[in-house]
């Protein structure tokens, strides 16, 4: 059988059943032969064996079942950087995109005032988010690797060992410190720049009437209560005891979350500006509490 056979196996198999089958026939094949996208394309009439023919065909299973694709791949693109994942944690978005580079642009402006700058990055994941800053902060050439500190904390022991393998492949001389820790129950530093933050802050009841890939994601990672709003209440009440004067939090929200999150923190009374930006599909994206 050649890739071109086994590609059509693919689609028939999976285009009444699951969304963009054509790309992820793709992606599957590319991954099993270890070929690039142009690769695939100019050798569709290559024979391939039995082997790639059965691993083909029980990921396809997967997928039929709602599995990601990045957790068969185990790997997911975030700020134009490859992240390895699995069932342990949550697959990093474009959405959160505009965290980071909110994030970015913030710990910049910090480090060109006082030469340094110190981030917490609350409920890490993969540790896409404090990665991705700790990149991005030392490919600026100004910026000097001892005087960033950042530090990531998650519940999950699980997610906290592909944080740290991420940050070794990523940022091969990483100094990011990972700690284990139920929101702000053992964080051991205070007075940061920046706390950044992707929480769980899906409904607890809506987590059904996702689609089946989302509910293959870790429920930890999902689940933000009975209005979804329950880790946005713990982080207003406690964010501010670990900020510097005019510190920020950013995190980010549901589309539809803006003015329910805005109040949470406006009635803490601890925070003196409160405000919310979109992404680039115009949706609310990102609340900004210093």
């Amino acid at each position: 059988m050649n890739i071109q056979e086994l590609r059509k196996i693919g689609r028939d198999k999976l285009k009444d059943e699951v969304e963009d089958y054509i790309y992820k026939v793709d992606i599957l094949l590319e991954h099993i032969l270890d070929f690039s996208k142009t690769e695939l394309i100019m050798n569709l009439d290559k024979e391939v064996s039995e082997q790639i023919c059965t691993e083909f065909k029980l990921d396809l299973e997967e997928l039929l079942k709602g599995k990601p694709i990045q957790y068969i791949t185990n790997t997911q693109e975030f700020m134009k950087l490859n992240f390895f994942v699995d069932e342990s944690v949550l697959i990093p978005q474009p959405d959160t995109e505009i965290l980071v580079e909110t994030a970015l642009k913030l710990a910049k402006n910090i480090y060109a005032k006082v030469r340094k700058v110190k981030i917490w990055d609350l409920c890490t994941g993969s540790g896409a988010i404090a990665i991705s800053l700790e990149k991005y902060l030392n490919l600026e050439k100004y910026l000097e690797n001892s005087n960033i500190e950042i530090y990531a904390s998650d519940i999950s022991e699980k997610a906290l060992k592909i944080a740290e393998k991420n940050a070794k492949i990523i940022n091969q001389d990483t100094n990011i410190k990972f700690v284990l820790s139920d929101m702000f129950k053992n964080i051991p530093q205070k007075d940061f720049d920046i706390i950044v933050s992707n929480p769980p802050y899906i409904e607890t009841d809506t987590i059904t009437t996702l689609s089946k890939e989302v509910q293959n994601e870790p429920l930890i990672a999902l689940d933000g209560g009975n209005d979804g709003l329950e880790f946005y209440r713990i982080i207003a009440s406690n964010g501010y005891k670990y900020l510097k004067n005019n510190g920020t939090i950013l995190m980010e929200i549901g589309y539809n979350q803006k003015e329910k999150v805005t109040n949470i923190f406006k009635k803490s009374g601890k925070y003196k500006s409160i405000e919310c930006i979109k992404d680039l599909s115009n949706n609310d994206r990102v609340i900004i509490a210093t």
